[in-house]
């Protein structure tokens, strides 16, 4: 099979030999508790729940009325103890619905649907009632995405079966051991758009080809297998389009604007399981691994699961050689304070490193060597966004692409001065978008005085 590939990119080592035998093992919170975040992904929800209520697994128990949301439903039946702020990924703390399971099991999931025999809006309806989102980490609401503006034609569903991330081996593992609901969700997807199937595999997972093709053939899908070259970021929205494709997302666009829908292979999952069994997305597979890890492994987790209530049972950790908790992949996730925070939709894996798999070193000067340039696979100018970050030049770090940025951290990956670029470039977002809300309020405020005047 030809490999397609795009412009750019680093070669990490992929570390996925320490979990990519191991079989998803469904495992459940030493604590019986989970603390669920009120909302992941979209627009902020609102508890339907308080302390005291009894609820079942797959229960609603928070939403928001804005389209652009998605609703969150109890990942275990029991009682709720608390709605309080946790620390979640990203170091930050929002709200927490806490539920002590009492062993019940009891569920209250959704009628079955056919999804091929319902309509358009009931199909997208379900997909937003099930509470799907992206779950290869930025956790957008999938039925947004399965519902573009009329205007734009889609003709492709990319599955991105890349997996670029070293370490994470759990979308590997679902395809091999669950390619019949992985050919399903797709084919779902596929119908909702009424687009042609593509799946995207990089070479390291080529294996996984055999299993996918039988079950292809056996549903009788018209589902084309695209091999894409083991790279960072091949994974990414924008880099999968070029690569198999050969198309540009503009700058500030979608891939509904190069004609495609990008799906991760645990999203089509949950849209199976939506569909053919009316269940929410309430469990989360993911990869536990890194050299300080004792057992590296895939699980299947409650959603709300807090990594430490899994620990030292499920996860052994040698606390002499950890130097740093990843939530997510080691070159995207987040690097956390400690084990405390749950697994939500979007956790792809939870990496636990040693010093020597880490770079912690001080910045040096910048030599201008332009090896950033060179491996940024959006083809931007990291060197001269930072530069221009530093002397408070906010107009022309944008003008260089600063909101194109995908922080994907391959430049920092290949700095030889070690300067921290992708944390510079966040800081940088940040400040921009604090910029534009300070700048939209202060025009609501002037419209409102304007109107007042005026009566």
């Amino acid at each position: 099979m030809k490999t397609h590939t795009f412009r750019g990119g680093i070669y990490p080592r992929e570390m996925k030999e320490l979990s990519s035998a191991c079989p998803i093992e469904q495992v459940f919170p030493s604590s019986k508790t989970v603390s669920i975040p009120v909302t992941m992904g979209g627009a902020p929800n609102t508890p339907l729940v308080k302390v005291g209520d009894i609820v079942k697994r797959g229960q609603l128990i928070a939403k928001s009325d804005k389209f652009m949301s998605a609703p969150v439903h109890a990942s275990v039946s029991g009682k709720v103890k608390k709605i309080a702020s946790c620390l979640l990924t990203g170091n930050v703390y929002a709200p927490c619905i806490t539920i002590e399971a009492d062993g019940s099991d009891e569920t209250d999931f959704m009628p079955v649907l056919d999804p091929f025999a319902c309509s358009h809006d009931e199909a997208i309806a379900r997909v937003r009632d099930a509470g799907i989102v992206g779950m290869g980490g930025a956790s957008f609401p999938t039925h947004v995405k399965l519902n573009p503006p009329a205007d734009k034609k889609i003709e492709y569903v990319l599955l991105n079966a890349a997996e670029c991330e070293p370490y994470l081996t759990v979308d590997d593992r679902t395809m091999k051991e669950e390619a019949a609901k992985v050919i399903d969700g797709l084919a779902i997807v596929m119908h909702i758009v009424g687009a042609k199937g593509i799946i995207a595999l990089e070479t390291n997972k080529e294996d996984d080809v055999a299993p996918l093709q039988a079950e292809i053939q056996k549903q009788g899908r018209d589902i084309e297998i695209v091999l894409v070259k083991t790279k960072y970021p091949q994974g990414c929205e924008k880099n999968i389009v070029e690569a198999v494709l050969g198309r540009e997302i503009p700058a500030g666009k979608l891939p509904a604007d190069a004609g495609a829908v990008i799906c991760n292979v645990g999203t089509v999952c949950a849209i199976s399981e939506a569909f053919r069994e009316g269940k929410p997305l309430i469990d989360r597979a993911l990869t536990i691994s890194g050299g300080a890890c004792s057992k590296p492994r895939n699980i299947r987790v409650p959603v709300g699961t807090l990594v430490s209530d899994l620990m030292p049972d499920v996860i052994s950790v040698d606390e002499s050689t950890l130097v740093k908790i990843i939530s997510g992949g080691p070159m995207m996730g987040f690097a956390m304070s400690g084990a405390q925070f749950p697994i939500a939709k979007g956790t792809s894996g939870v990496i636990f490193l040693t010093k020597e798999e880490t770079y912690l070193v001080d910045e040096d000067q910048c030599i201008n060597c332009g090896h950033c340039v060179d491996a940024c696979p959006m083809h931007l100018t990291p060197v001269m966004m930072v530069k221009s970050l530093t002397a408070g030049e906010m107009q022309d770090a944008k003008d260089y692409g600063l909101m194109d940025c995908i922080e994907c951290g391959c430049c920092s990956y290949v700095c030889p001065a070690n300067v921290r670029l992708v944390q510079r470039i966040r800081v940088g977002k940040a400040e921009v978008r604090a910029q534009m809300v300070a700048e939209k309020a202060k025009a609501e405020a002037a419209k409102s005085q304007a109107a007042g005047g005026s009566k």
